[in-house]
């Protein structure tokens, strides 16, 4: 149950609750204004009576025609009222007992007491409905702008960091507002300083990393040479790796538009993949598409997810070409159950000591240059699935010349 309708429901019961009230306690007030009323007229005829013997406003002496419950009321009190409900009608009854005789009114019709009764219940009733709309309209509004809130904030998780909202009024959501603003330009701060103190160091190792890789061609031949390649070539890569992810951070890349075959751009990422080594790496082409997209671009994606699924996964590997989606599949143990419900974190994988998960973090953020979308899921026959949507970028075959 969303809060409008919790607001209305609560706005409606309490204004029926007081229509209800209004309507039960009015008449009761005023049937006892009346009794008073007919009680005093009693009285000054009584003593109109005593001093001049006459009967005002048509007084009785041992009426017989007194109501029974009137009677029964004088049997314990000096003087009784008596409310009779005839045909919709109240009329009251008064009467008093002076040295054993009987002194009484006709009864006196109250006919606006109905009347009133209606009116008051008719009127509670416009009022429950026009506070229920007027409720449900404010709920509607305070709704409106949590919804906006939380929508913003969930933007905000994802890492849009552009998004703010309006700052308007000074009542308890606008403090959220202004909160989730604040919450928003911090975040945005320390990622950016987080970026560039990464693309400093990176930038700064770049350097003597590569007089380290030229280095070590210099060593004599042999195990221990190979070893220092090997690991210089993977800080050298690993530099590489944090000034692009600093570089797509920046969001200032743009992407190089061609129009190419995607089952072309599958073959040129496997042989970059697969190069200098033996591998079971295929790809199978289902039905091809023509794109315009950055061909540089795609073939880094499918490189790492490649190499990703040779890394950590197990081979056969499978590029599928259908159309536009490309899928890369592997036979290992699928990815991580975090990683398929929030994405690739960088500086964590699935794996120990295998990598530090830049690789499909450069994915993803090469794929939100060219507008397409990656997702990862778990293949039906097991093993990690990486598809590569570019449906939004398919054109029609060039003319030929």
């Amino acid at each position: 149950m969303g809060l409008r309708v919790k607001i209305g429901l609560v706005i409606t019961a309490a204004a029926a609750l007081a229509a209800a009230a209004t309507g039960v306690q009015v008449p009761g007030k005023l049937q006892d204004q009346a009794c008073e009323v007919s009680m005093a007229r009693l009285s000054f005829a009584y003593r109109d009576y005593v001093q001049s013997g006459r009967a005002l406003f048509d007084m009785k002496i041992d009426s017989t025609g007194l109501p029974a419950p009137l009677r029964n009321k004088l049997k314990d009190a000096h003087q009784a009222t008596y409310v009779e409900d005839r045909n919709g009608t109240a009329r009251i009854w008064a009467a008093r007992t002076e040295d054993g005789k009987t002194f009484s009114l006709p009864p006196f019709p109250v006919p606006t007491v109905a009347g009133l009764d209606q009116a008051l219940w008719q009127a509670g009733a416009f009022g429950t409905a026009v506070a229920t709309l007027g409720g449900l309209a404010l709920a509607t509004r305070l709704g409106r702008r949590l919804r906006h809130s939380a929508t913003s904030a969930t933007r905000i998780a994802d890492g849009d960091l552009d998004v703010r909202l309006p700052e308007n009024g000074d009542d308890e959501i606008a403090q959220l507002t202004r909160a989730v603003n604040t919450m928003a330009d911090a975040l945005a701060a320390r990622l950016e300083a987080e970026r560039e103190v990464t693309a400093n160091i990176a930038h700064e190792l770049r350097t003597p990393v590569a007089g380290l890789v030229a280095a070590a061609g210099l060593l004599p031949s042999g195990k221990p040479e190979d070893m220092v390649k090997e690991r210089a070539g993977r800080v050298r890569d690993l530099m590489e790796d944090v000034l692009e992810v600093a570089r797509l951070d920046g969001g200032t890349e743009q992407a190089d538009i061609h129009t190419v075959q995607a089952g072309t751009l599958a073959q040129r990422a496997v042989r970059a993949a697969t190069a200098d080594r033996t591998v079971d790496v295929s790809v199978r082409t289902i039905a091809d598409a023509w794109v315009e997209t950055d061909p540089r671009r795609v073939e880094r994606v499918l490189t790492n997810l490649v190499t990703n699924a040779l890394r950590h996964g197990q081979e056969p590997v499978v590029v599928e070409v259908d159309g536009a989606r490309i899928a890369v599949s592997d036979h290992g143990p699928g990815f991580p159950d975090d990683l398929v419900a929030h994405g690739p974190q960088r500086f964590r994988t699935g794996a120990q000591g295998k990598g530090l998960g830049l690789g499909l973090t450069i994915a993803v953020g090469q794929a939100q240059v060219l507008g397409a979308h990656l997702t990862f899921t778990r293949a039906t026959d097991g093993g990690a699935r990486a598809v590569l949507d570019l449906t939004s970028a398919v054109r029609q075959p060039p003319e030929s010349p």
